[in-house]
């Protein structure tokens, strides 16, 4: 099955046991999507729980929020994370306040599904990895699942909350394949995912810079360094708790994420670590993020503006050096 399949798999599922489960936004009825995750799924369950809307970002969320607090569970889809901008006030502003706000009488149970990441060359207004704007705005959740299976559990388990989850798929990771039990029991909502174990190093990452950390980690332990690798899975609810104990077994960290240096997602958990666990570090917690600039349309110079393999395993061989 493909990352691609598995969502397309979790939707009509969540659509057949709840009926007020619809999707809404730009081409997701008969073009099937963006990306093709709701492909044939208009035919399924017609145009009244798969809707095309106009194209306006702001439209569809706010449409969804109101949705959501008269009884339905939405799942709007933004084709771009980059245009979650036009959306905050409806985001930030209403669904992420709106339980606080009404002394908890009603929520917004809502899912905004969205695209982000680098890797088809599409310039700098569609390649950003903005998952910190939504990290940083309290009563969103956000999940970013790295692995087919966790395509389809955790966005099953998003349309089983009571608050808006924000759920962003990296573009790169559509066609990924892997073979999945959708009936293994699946890990628990806001719990990380320990990917490989080592002594030597402790690999905090998620989304598609899993698999990158991974590579990194064979290259690795040709060199006799053995990591940690930590999956994040869900950024809010962040599992501090499975970060800790590896982190004061092994004593060196590193951070990965596609988003930004500066102000980014690397840099709250690099904070984090380093107040919580300080006593057991050996070494500064390491930040490797992309750069600080807009992403270039060209294939070389987009490549080199986000962490690879290659950049990991190089700054991890650095601290043993």
């Amino acid at each position: 099955m493909t990352y691609r399949d598995a969502l397309r798999q979790a939707l009509a599922d969540a659509m057949r046991d709840d009926p007020d489960v619809v999707i809404m936004g730009e081409e997701v009825g008969r073009y099937g999507g963006a990306y093709g995750v709701t492909k044939d799924l208009i035919r399924d369950f017609g145009p009244d729980r798969v809707i095309d809307t106009p194209i306006s970002e702001p439209a569809i969320v706010g449409a969804a929020v109101g949705a959501a607090m008269t009884g339905l569970r939405p799942v709007a889809e933004l084709m771009y994370v980059d245009f979650i901008g036009m959306t905050m006030d409806q985001l930030a502003n209403q669904a992420a306040k709106i339980r606080y706000m009404f002394g908890g009488q009603i929520g917004v149970p809502m899912v905004l599904r969205t695209q982000g990441g680098t890797g088809r060359s599409a310039g700098a207004q569609h390649s950003q990895s903005l998952e910190a704007y939504v990290m940083h705005t309290p009563g969103l959740r956000l999940a970013m699942p790295a692995t087919v299976a966790d395509a389809y559990h955790l966005l099953r388990q998003a349309l089983t909350k009571p608050d808006p989850v924000v759920f962003i798929e990296h573009k790169a990771l559509y066609t990924m394949k892997e073979d999945v039990d959708l009936s293994a029991p699946a890990l628990e909502w806001g719990k990380a995912a320990v990917r490989r174990t080592g002594d030597d190093l402790v690999i905090v990452t998620y989304s598609r810079q899993l698999h990158y950390a991974l590579d990194a980690a064979k290259t690795l332990s040709a060199q006799g360094i053995e990591a940690t690798v930590i999956d994040l899975r869900t950024l809010n609810p962040l599992d501090f708790e499975t970060i800790r104990p590896h982190v004061e077994r092994v004593g060196r960290v590193m951070v990965v994420s596609e988003g930004a240096m500066t102000c980014g997602v690397a840099a709250e958990l690099a904070a984090r670590i380093t107040e919580e666990c300080f006593d057991f570090l050996h070494d500064p917690v390491i930040r490797v993020a992309g750069e600080d600039i807009p992403i270039s349309v060209s294939t070389q110079l987009e490549s080199g503006s986000v962490p690879g393999p290659k950049l990991i395993a190089e700054t991890a061989g650095r601290l043993f050096a």
